[in-house]
Order: C-alpha cells, then structure tokens, then sequence
C-alpha cells in the first residue's frame, strides 16, 4: 500500500523558491562574464534560425554554410552600424576646440547668472569648483581603469556571441535531442509546445526592438535636421541605439546631443530645441511604439519590468538589462504551462482584471 505524500505548507515552499531564486541570481552575478555572452548569444540565435532555415530548406545551401552565412549577415549589419558610428565621431573630433569654446561661453554665462542671483563672485565659484573636484584625479584613475577593463570585456563578448550564435545554430537539433531526454515522452507536447511559444516571444521582441530602433533614429534625426543641429544623422543613430538600453539610455543619449549640439554654436534655444525634439521622439516611442511593437509581444506587466531590468543591470550591467525582459517573457512562458508555477507566470503577466473580490467561505462551512 502506498503511503500518501503530505504536501509541504506555503511557508515551507516559499522558502525553498526564495532559496533557489537567491541561489540562481548568485551564480548570474559570479558567472556574468560567461552567461551573458552565451544567452544573447541564444537570443540572436533564435532571432536568425528563420534565416539560416530559408537558407538551408529553401535554397538547397548545406546546414554548416546556412548557419555562417545568417551569422555573417548579422556581423555585417552591426559592423555597418560601428563604421558609420566611428567614422562620423572621427569627423566630430576635428570640432573639439569649437566645443571647448562654446562650453566655456555656456559656463561664462552661468557663472555670470550665479552672481547676479547668489552674489557670489566667479572667483569663489571657482574656488567651489576647484574644492569639489580636488579628488577628481584619482576618481579618474579609477575610472579610466574600470572604463579599460569595461572596454576589453566588450571586445571579449564581440568575438564570442556571434561564435557562440553559430554553435547554437549548427548544434541546434543537438540540444533540442537533449531537452528530449530530460523529460518523459508524455511531456514532450507540452515542452513542443514551450519551445515554440519561446521561439515566436522572443523573434517578435527582437524583431520588434530592431524596429523601434529604426523609427526612434529616423524620428530624431529628421528632429534635430529640422533645428540645425549638426551630425542629425549620427546623433539619430546613436539615440536609437541608446533607446535600446532601458530607462537610462535616452538619459545618456541626450547629454551627448547636447554635447554634440556645441559643435554648431552656443545658442541656449539650441538646447531648449534638443529637449523638445527628446521628449516628443520619446513620447512618441513610449506611447505608440513601445506598447504596440515591444510590450504586446513579451506580455510583462511594467512593474515587473522595471525590477527585473533594475535586478538585471545589477546583476551583469548593461546585458543585463537588455537581457531582462526577454528572459523573463521566457520564464513566463514556462511558468505559465507548469500548473504548480502558473501563479508566479500571472504575476509576472500584464493582465490587469477591472475588478476581483475575494470568495469567502459559507456560513455553514466556516462553523463546521
């Protein structure tokens, strides 16, 4: 006779989540370096496996060639990108020393406002400055090795993902057979079905991401031509690049249009037509792009969005807040075809319902 199993209390199963979810975001963090590459490595992987199957199903190519050529397809775009990127920071370098003098206007005139305002003398002001930044020197040092080590990890990662995104590719039936194995036959529909679900999620956010890209560079750069701003283009791309990064890239994106926006001239309604044409680009984007091209394809509600790209950015940096979302749509999707974690899949979800009210218990029911 077998013995019945005894279910464990709600504190006893919180406990073992709360321990493995610490235990996973431990191994995250130690492992950044290798699990960041390897799972935007997948991302891309799945974004280009329609790709490499046309290439392959279609046009007859061996799977090995497929695989390189949607890879190398995807190098050369980002390539493309870099250049032009590089090329027109070259050409924004010969301004420097236009840029030099128009900050210094801009500081003179700060300096003059202060006084006028403070009564207090542009002599002490840069006494104040100078106090402030007395440690500045070191602070640098400090940063400009953190910066350099930043710098050669980025290199690392440039020439690893698109390696580790052929290896997916060429493997890809490989770890699929794995998965197979893992589980029992019964279970295979539901992992198939998982697998899928996985697929179409994360092509559409990716798909949709690179969209967004598109608009939000065409947006701004039309912008800022519109006012005179010089580099329209270059600063178009690098915002819709930044746009990418969640929350603080448009932040960064528009310190470096202000910058560049000194190459022109001094002019305060420079800047205040750089801020305009910011907020509308963003405007824009949060309330027509965002909600039609990125959230309807993850399906996260914003509050779990917004912890997981904080957790994510703590976690691995500026991969890890790219990476969040589309791992959690994935989490998502998983928690939601297991019955036992379907509740942690609603939460996670953005359904919203109008109204909810507890179900009590019967008068009867509750005496007894």
């Amino acid at each position: 006779m077998k013995k019945s199993v005894r279910p464990l209390p709600f504190y006893a199963r919180f406990a073992h989540i709360l321990f493995i979810i610490i235990a996973l975001i431990a191994i995250c963090y130690a492992g950044q370096g290798i699990l960041s590459p390897i799972l935007l490595s997948l991302l891309f992987a799945i974004l280009l496996r329609p790709v490499a199957a046309f290439l392959n199903e279609k046009l007859k190519i061996p799977n090995v060639i497929s695989c390189l050529l949607a890879v190398l397809v995807f190098v050369v775009f980002f390539a493309a990108i870099f250049y032009f990127i590089t090329y027109q920071v070259a050409d924004m370098a010969d301004d420097w020393d236009k840029i030099k003098s128009n900050l210094h206007n801009h500081y003179s005139n700060l300096q003059s406002y202060v006084q006028d305002t403070f009564q207090l003398s542009k002599r002490e002001q840069d006494k104040m400055v100078s106090k402030a930044t007395s440690g500045s020197m070191e602070t640098g040092k400090s940063v400009m090795g953190s910066t350099l080590a930043s710098f050669t990890d980025s290199l690392m990662s440039m020439i690893l993902i698109p390696i580790y995104t052929f290896l997916i590719l060429l493997y890809r039936t490989h770890f699929l057979k794995f998965l197979c194995k893992l589980f029992e036959p019964k279970h295979h529909p539901k992992l198939e079905d998982i697998l899928n679900t996985i697929k179409t999620s994360v092509q559409s956010y990716i798909r949709g991401l690179l969209f967004e890209f598109a608009i939000v560079s065409v947006l701004t750069a039309l912008g800022l031509m519109i006012i005179g701003v010089k580099y329209a283009i270059l600063l178009g791309v690098i915002t819709g690049l930044l746009n990418l990064i969640p929350y603080i890239g448009i932040l960064i994106a528009g310190v470096l249009t202000v910058a560049a926006s000194l190459t022109g001239n001094s002019d305060l309604t420079m800047l205040i037509g750089i801020l305009v044409v910011n907020v509308v680009v963003q405007f824009v984007d949060n309330n027509v792009l965002v909600p039609i091209v990125v959230s309807s394809k993850v399906e996260i509600n914003s509050i779990a969005s917004i912890v997981g790209i904080i957790i994510g950015g703590a976690i691995a940096g500026i991969s890890g807040m790219f990476l969040a979302i589309p791992l959690m749509a994935i989490l998502k999707v998983i928690f939601d075809r297991i019955e036992s974690l379907e509740p942690w899949g609603y939460l996670l979800g953005d359904d919203l319902p109008k109204t909810f009210f507890l179900k009590r218990a019967k008068k009867s029911e509750a005496n007894s």
